[in-house]
């Protein structure tokens, strides 16, 4: 049998899903016996820090889980845990999400403000031959060819400093080594100073890196890419797993689709693999294989090993964030861990894990109504080209003067308005906007840019304050358009996604944080703390002076007793 099939045999998703839990759940005896004298109170400085991402994984799905869950989820949980840790920002989204857990700063100071942001003087032109105004958070729009659909992946427009990067500027021997499921996760978690960077590329169907990047790549490369092409290659059965029973339950989503039960993934969909734990694994199976060459965690510097998971956001944006397949992918998801973290054991160095989420999530509105929110709906009409049609034939413009992503989020007016209309467009629209039945506010370019951005206490900010945390004054719209809670801005479920994120409301906004390392002596916080205070927390464990005028986020104590591990 060739290694491919071997990799892909000895890590199935059935085995992933069925494991069982005694086997995950194993430490080494020196972290367990440590963990029960309570001899290790606070972190020794880490020779590696571990920094993983799970897209999508919100506080609500955290609390959901928690109890049930008897691996690498299990284990984390008895480190320090913020089960309230917040994306403090208003565009709670993928890209921003990530660009704050390093950096320790908000969009606003770092410039990822969305996935994506428009730049109206734009002159590129789409694969269609339209104009082309969307600029991708993690691509050069410099390089020739590029555009938003066919983009040149770079970290170009991150303003801010990542933990890997301040490192690389002490000294070269400090490594940087970032894998993802998304090539924007891991640009913006391992930032412009990294070693080795890969993602999973689904046009192309397997990890892939910096266009032009001449590094050698890690020798698992190939075993991985071909194992994902072999679980691409086969169908994949449907193993219900008894914990998932209960939410193995059908929600008609209309025109005769449904959601909520398990359905076998095709041979050849490659878009499924990704809405399954299978996505994790083999990021996950990466990770490992490269921490190891590497010897990460065992040079004379300090190493900064950051994963990106992205499936269980798949997974939420494909079939909603309370059914059989986000049940399978959670159980499967906390063995994986449970494995990687036997793994980390297994280097005898020592590390520190921090695990959270880019951002939360918001069910499909269909199951919602069924339990208990029947407020939960989706956005309704008119759309945004009805309202850009309507302001042009109020103001005699020819043409739509409005470029968006939808009714929400950031609104820019086209170049081409008349300079002596803009004003009367802007408050036109904003009329119209806040007319429509699914708007909650509307706020200007100037008053954002009059907002200052505030310090703390991340539960009790105003919605303005977290729409100045997301305020780029050369990025952002001209308008910030904020739907009503529990309005999900997908119209129609039956072409694609049925669920999503990216409000301003808690549901979107807070995601655990859990710090973990071998011999902890753990403790839980409940209230509010945010994914910026990630960075200088670490940075403070090995002694990295952050200057506190170059970042949003505070140091958070590790130690359970009266000492501090904020120096």
């Amino acid at each position: 049998m060739g290694n491919a099939s071997k990799y892909a045999v000895g890590a199935a998703l059935i085995a992933i899903q069925l494991a069982s839990s005694a086997a995950i759940s194993a430490k080494t005896p020196a972290a367990s016996s440590a963990r029960a004298a309570g001899t290790v109170p606070t972190p020794p400085e880490p020779k590696l820090i571990v920094v993983i991402a799970v897209d999508q994984f919100s506080s609500d799905l955290f609390s959901e889980y928690r109890g049930q869950v008897t691996g690498g989820l299990k284990r984390l949980q008895q480190g320090v845990v913020f089960p309230s840790g917040y994306q403090s920002h208003a565009a709670t989204e993928t890209c921003p999400g990530h660009s704050t857990i390093l950096t320790g700063t908000h969009p606003a100071r770092n410039g990822i403000i969305a996935n994506n942001w428009a730049d109206p003087s734009s002159t590129r032109l789409d694969k269609d031959g339209k104009p082309d105004y969307s600029v991708y958070c993690a691509e050069d729009e410099t390089q020739p060819g590029s555009n938003s659909s066919n983009y040149v992946v770079s970290p170009i427009h991150l303003k801010s400093e990542t933990l890997g990067d301040r490192l690389k500027k002490i000294s070269p021997e400090n490594r940087v080594v970032s894998i993802a499921g998304k090539d924007r996760a891991a640009v913006m978690m391992g930032g412009h100073a990294i070693d080795q960077a890969w993602w999973w590329d689904g046009k192309a169907k397997a990890f892939t890196t910096f266009k032009g990047k001449n590094t050698p790549p890690p020798a698992a490369l190939a075993s991985v890419n071909a194992a994902a092409a072999v679980s691409i290659a086969k169908p994949t059965p449907v193993m219900l797993s008894p914990a998932c029973a209960a939410h193995n339950i059908s929600v008609s989503l209309g025109g005769g689709k449904s959601m909520g039960t398990l359905q076998p993934r095709k041979a050849g969909d490659a878009s499924a693999l990704r809405a399954s734990p299978e996505l994790d694994r083999l990021t996950l199976d990466l990770a490992t294989s490269t921490m190891i060459e590497m010897k990460l965690g065992k040079g004379k510097g300090t190493d900064v090993l950051s994963i990106g998971l992205s499936a269980t956001d798949y997974t939420g944006h494909t079939f909603g964030t309370s059914g059989a397949e986000m049940c399978q992918q959670i159980h499967a998801l906390d063995t994986m861990l449970g494995a990687f973290l036997t793994k980390l054991d297994a280097q005898n160095t020592p590390y520190i894990v921090t695990l959270t989420a880019d951002h939360g999530g918001h069910d499909a509105p269909e199951r919602n109504n069924t339990h208990a929110a029947p407020d939960a709906k989706r956005l309704a009409a008119p759309s945004l080209a009805d309202i850009g049609k309507q302001i042009a034939e109020k103001n005699g413009l020819i043409g739509d003067p409005l470029i968006g992503d939808g009714v929400i989020g950031d609104i820019y007016l086209k170049t081409d308005v008349p300079a002596d209309k803009r004003a009367t467009v802007l408050g036109d629209s904003i009329a119209v906007f806040m007319k429509h039945p699914d708007v909650e506010k509307v706020f200007t370019k100037a008053e954002l840019a009059a907002q200052s951005v505030r310090k703390g206490q991340p539960e009790n900010w105003t919605l303005i304050e977290r729409a100045a945390a997301s305020f780029d004054a050369k990025r952002s719209g001209d308008l910030l358009v904020i739907l009503k809670s529990r309005v999900t801005p997908i119209p129609d479920p039956t072409r694609g996604y049925v669920a999503t994120h990216g409000s301003i409301w808690d549901y979107d906004r807070r995601v655990p944080m859990l710090f973990w390392w071998p011999g902890a002596k753990g403790y839980e916080q409940p209230l509010g703390v945010e994914t910026v205070d990630i960075l200088p927390t670490l940075a403070s464990l090995i002694g990295l002076p952050v200057p506190a005028s170059e970042i949003d986020g505070r140091c958070l104590d590790l130690d359970a007793g009266a000492a501090s591990t904020c120096k």
